[in-house]
């Protein structure tokens, strides 16, 4: 009888053992195909709808970042490059130079430079630009609107409460997915 029992407890202790590794296999199992599943699913992330958007300046204010995630773009495609660009100068400027004062650009984050008798191209100093949307008003009020905001991914912290998408009147930010974040005018 002593072989029996024996041979019974060997059993047993092979069967748990067995049965212990085939637990922790599909417990295994399981985690992956929950991770796997888990990656399938689609990322959503805050972009603004630059049809939307009417420059309020609470992108550059209501930002938890010190500075705002939320920068100027510009769509050359539908540019005029204008001697005269209402996105760049003030209303009524003393002249159609790059002082200072005629600016609309708090901060000179945008960029004149003269091609060729009458055209002027404009870029974004991104680094400057602060998300106010003064620009961005000019260009759609008397421009073609080819200046207009967009959430800069490598910046944003992707919260799912943007304290700018709350604040926004217009209701122009909402989530996309992350394939293709940007959300760009068209000419």
């Amino acid at each position: 009888m002593m072989k029996n029992e024996n041979s019974d407890n060997l059993d047993r202790r092979k069967f748990l053992k067995e049965g212990l590794w085939t637990g922790v296999l599909a417990a295994l199992g399981a985690a992956t195909a929950g991770l796997l599943a888990k990656g399938r699913k689609q990322k959503y992330v805050w972009q603004i709808d630059p049809y939307k958007c009417i420059g309020c300046g609470n992108c550059a204010t209501h930002c938890v970042l010190n500075e705002s995630a939320v920068k100027c773009v510009h769509a050359y495609a539908m540019c005029g490059y204008c001697d005269l660009c209402t996105g760049y100068f003030v209303p009524e400027p003393k002249a159609l130079s790059t002082a200072a004062e005629n600016q609309l650009c708090p901060t000179g984050a945008i960029e004149r430079r003269h091609i060729e008798d009458p055209y002027f191209e404009y870029s974004i100093d991104e680094t400057l630009c602060i998300g106010c949307g003064k620009c961005v008003v000019g260009c759609n009020a008397f421009g073609n609107g080819s200046l207009f905001l967009q959430v800069r991914h490598d910046r944003c912290l992707n919260c799912n409460e943007c304290a700018i998408a709350a604040a926004c009147p217009s209701q122009a930010f909402k989530r996309v997915p992350a394939e293709s974040p940007y959300l760009m005018k068209e000419a």
